[in-house]
This record gives C-alpha cells, structure tokens and sequence, in this order.
C-alpha cells in the first residue's frame, strides 16, 4: 500500500486518547461480542463514537459458543474507552430482528438519525467447519450453516442498514473477512466451505463498492492478521500478558496482533476524510498501520499477511524481525 497520509489518530495511542475524532458519529458493529469485533468497537468508542454492538451472546442468554463474552461486556468497554457503547442482542440470520435493530438506531438519534459506520463482522464459524475435509466429506448441516452465519448475515444487515447510513454522506461500511483478496486468490483456505464463506464477503465489499460510491458512501473488505482473539489464546494455554510463551510451539505466531490492531485500522479509517480513495479494495490492519501510522498495543505494526507470503508459506524459519 504505497499511499500515505496524515494519521487521523493524531499519533495518539493511549486507551481513550484520540482526541474524539468520531465524537458525534453512530457506528454499528454487528458481531462485537468477542474478537476483532469487540477491539473494533472499544477502538470506535475510543474515538468518541456512539457504538451499537450486537451478537447473540448476552448475559442472560448464550450462543452456541456456550462461552463467558457478552455484549454487554463489550458495551462497557466501549463506554470505560470513551464512547457510547450500546448492546442490543441480536440474531443477524432474522431479517426482522435487524430491521428493529435499525430501527431502533433510527430512533435514538431522533429527527436527524444517522448511520455512520457499519462493520459486518458476524462469523460464529469456528465450530463448524474441519481443516483439510473435502466438501465430500465436510458434514455438509455444519458447512451450510457456516455458509449462512458468514455470508447471509452480512448480506441482511446491509440491506437493512444501509438505507440509514446513507441518509448523510461519508459513510462507511467494513466487511470484515480473513484474507486479502491477492492471498485468497492464490491460495487454498483449509476448506471448500471457509475459503467459500471468507472469498464471498471479499467480493462484498467490491460489490458494495460499486453501489454506495456513486451515491457518497465508501465499503471496504477488511482482514486482521493472525488475531490473538479470546478463543485463540484459550486455544494456545496462554494469556495476553503471557502470549509469547506460545511460541515454543507455535513459532509463527510471533507475527500476532490483538483485535485492537484492527480496531484502529477501522477508526484510522472512519476518521480519514478522503476514505473514498479506498473504495471496493481489499485491505489488511498491517497494510493500513503503514499508511495511517498507528501502532498495536505494545507500540508494533505487525504486518501479517506479507509475513506468511515472504516467510510462513516460503517455508523458512519463523521471524518477525522486519514485519513489526
């Protein structure tokens, strides 16, 4: 990515230090229970936004995750980080429930209602599909299942949504996948059905493109590296304050980055003015943290999908060094 540009987050990369750049804007992180989801939404909320998070995880009530994160959690980061974080549970498989989720964004805001970021991060994939099993053999209930999770989700939320996103110009929408478009177009992703889910809501973010451009607003696909999600470190024994003890086992992922790496990527670019230069491409937090300048927790820039071209999938030995 050789564009460059003013940060928009004004260098600052304290927790609740962006000087309210997105004060006064509404955002939608549909999906923000756990993951890049939640670092997403607590990076909007630093940034002053009002942030509606949704999933299917609360409180009361949990997915088939069965697992502790709620959106409501995920709400009070929002607001400890600066913002306005609301949760509202939501199924984004039920066209009904989204259209009283917008609409219930509509009547907060009142006579001047407005949309002003959506990221469709919704997923829940991550017990359905198996590494390496041909479609033949994949149980095909779990493969269709993630195929509606990933894909018709974001397709019902932005034809709900949208219309109230462009009711003021400069809007933003964030299709959230796994993968560049050049690395999933020369690569095989592990399953018929994941590289199928994963390539769809790339080519989501081309297709919007081409529709909200001409009428003011811009869409992106965009991907994390290797996420250092509350699932993985769980997968991995280990912690976020002790996560390089992974290493011994699992050399390459010293090029991880935490969900709020692409939390700024995604305010980096909700702050950008000339965000329209962006239009339909297919975007990476490491790519964007070259051009934007913000950095991940620990002050890195981890640039994870040239890393696994140039050096995992190369076959040499796991090394960062240069790509953070």
């Amino acid at each position: 990515m050789p564009r460059t540009t003013e940060n928009p987050l004004d260098g600052q990369q304290d927790e609740g230090a962006r000087g309210g750049k997105l004060a006064g804007r509404v955002a939608l992180v549909a999906g923000a229970t756990r993951g890049a989801g939640r670092g997403i939404a607590v990076e909007l909320g630093a940034a002053g936004a009002t942030v509606y998070v949704t999933g299917r995880s609360t409180r009361q009530r949990r997915s088939e995750y069965d697992r502790p994160e709620t959106i409501e959690d995920t709400a009070d980061l929002v607001t400890e980080a600066g913002g306005h974080g609301i949760a509202v549970p939501t199924d984004h498989l039920d066209p009904a429930a989204v259209r009283a989720l917008v609409d219930r964004i509509a009547e907060d805001q009142g006579a001047d209602a407005r949309l002003d970021v959506l990221v469709n991060d919704v997923w829940g994939g991550e017990n359905l599909f198996e590494w390496e099993s041909p479609v033949w053999e994949h149980d095909l209930d779990n493969g269709l299942r993630l195929l509606r999770l990933a894909v018709e989700t974001h397709a019902i939320t932005s034809h709900h949504a949208l219309p109230l996103l462009l009711r003021h110009p400069g809007g933003l929408v964030v299709e959230m996948t796994d993968g560049t478009a050049d690395y999933n177009r020369a690569n095989y992703r592990s399953s018929f059905f994941y590289d199928l889910a994963k390539s769809s809501v790339l080519r989501m973010g081309f297709a919007l493109g081409h529709e909200l451009g001409p009428r003011g607003a811009t869409a992106v696909a965009l991907t994390p590296g290797w996420l250092r999600s509350e699932m993985m470190l769980e997968h991995f024994g280990v912690r976020e304050e002790n996560w390089r003890d992974a290493l011994e086992r699992v050399p390459h992922f010293a090029i991880s980055e935490t969900p709020r790496f692409v939390g700024r990527a995604v305010t980096a670019l909700a702050s950008d003015p000339d965000v329209a230069r962006w239009n339909g491409e297919s975007l990476s937090s490491g790519g964007l943290a070259q051009v934007y300048g913000f950095t991940d927790l620990d002050g890195s820039r981890p640039d994870a999908w040239r890393y696994l071209v140039e050096v995992q999938d190369t076959g040499k030995p796991a090394d960062a060094s240069g790509y953070r």
